[in-house]
Parts: structure tokens; sequence; C-alpha cells
């Protein structure tokens, strides 16, 4: 039986690859301060150092690798025990998936399918550690930009309904409207009853 090699990805698309740019520098910085950060191992730097990799993968459209970083980062995020650093590894892992599945859509669709499944779980736990972060405020923007991802994944209940939490962060339960009325309101459209 002859010897078939696996088929391999690259890792951005082909328009993209070893153009010099200010996103290849950055990554070049990006990719140092990460070795620095694994020469020391404390969880914070490697967790800061991988996410700022992955932001320039995705600068690059590297969206796979994008996403294996944040993984990484992720799971320092949760050994560092910060619920505000593992809620922003999980946004950027949401809006990552949610970019490859947009890149695969065409070409891939169990590609496509399997990176929105990612995203949805990313978006949904981001969603649910949300409530231990320090800040409301940041809350409040946090789920306006998980409700985001899950539009763009097709989930627009979903959506809608972390829209209408954020609302209600926002403007308290005494305002009087309805949430779907008011997550309507926030996105500029009307909701008529028939």
């Amino acid at each position: 039986m002859p010897f078939k090699p696996a088929a391999v990805r690259p890792l951005m698309p082909a328009d993209q690859a070893m153009l010099p740019s200010a996103a290849r520098a950055a990554l070049r910085e990006a990719a140092a301060a990460l070795d620095v950060a694994e020469r020391y191992r404390n969880p914070l730097e490697m967790c800061l150092a991988l996410a700022q990799v992955a932001r320039c993968y995705r600068a690059l459209q590297a969206h796979e690798a994008a996403e294996a970083c944040l993984g990484h980062a992720l799971r320092w995020a949760q050994t560092l025990g910060a619920a505000d650093q593992a809620v922003e590894i999980l946004c950027l892992l949401a809006e990552a998936g949610c970019a490859l599945a947009e890149q695969a859509r065409g070409s891939d669709s169990r590609r496509s399918y399997a990176a929105l499944e990612r995203t949805r779980d990313h978006a949904f736990e981001a969603a649910a550690l949300v409530g231990r972060v320090a800040d409301p405020q940041w809350e409040i923007k946090v789920l306006l930009r998980v409700s985001d991802v899950l539009d763009r994944c097709g989930d627009h209940d979903d959506a809608v309904e972390l829209q209408s939490r954020a609302m209600r962060l926002m403007y308290g339960p005494e305002t009087g409207l309805d949430p779907v009325d008011a997550a309507a309101a926030a996105a500029g459209t009307a909701v008529f009853e028939a």
C-alpha cells in the first residue's frame, strides 16, 4: 500500500502569505514576548503573550493558528483563576471561531460547522462567566460582544436574549420595557404587535 501524505491546509490565505507588513512585524514582536514569557512560565504573562500572538495571527487571517493560541491562553487563564482574563479569552476564541467558520463556509462545510459549534460553546461559556467579572460596565460590553458573535453565527434568539440581559443591567428591571422591546430598541428596530 503506497504512502499517502495527510492533507495540509495553509496557515493563512495564499494572497496573505509572505507579504511584508506591519502585521508580520507585530507577530514577530509578539512571538519574542511569548519566548520571554515561556522562560518564566508566569500564568498571567503567558496568557497575555499568547493572546497577543493570537491577535497577530487574526490580523494575518490565520484564524486556525489564532484559535490554537487562544486555547492555550485559556488554559493559562484558568490556571490563574481570574474570571476577567478567562472571559476576555473566551470572547476572543468566539470571535476567532466565527471568523474561521466564515472563512471556511464556501469551501469546507464540515470545518465551518465545527467552527460554529466551538464558537457557540465559547460564547455561552463567556456569557455564563461574565457575572463574575469585577466591572459591571464591562459585563454589559461582554454581553453585547458575545451577542454580536452569536448573531453572526445565526443564533438570533440567543443573541437577543443576551442583548436583553445587557439592557437589564444598563437600565435595571424598573424600566418597564419588555426585554424583547428593549433589545429591539437597542438594535434600532421596532417590535409591533399584531
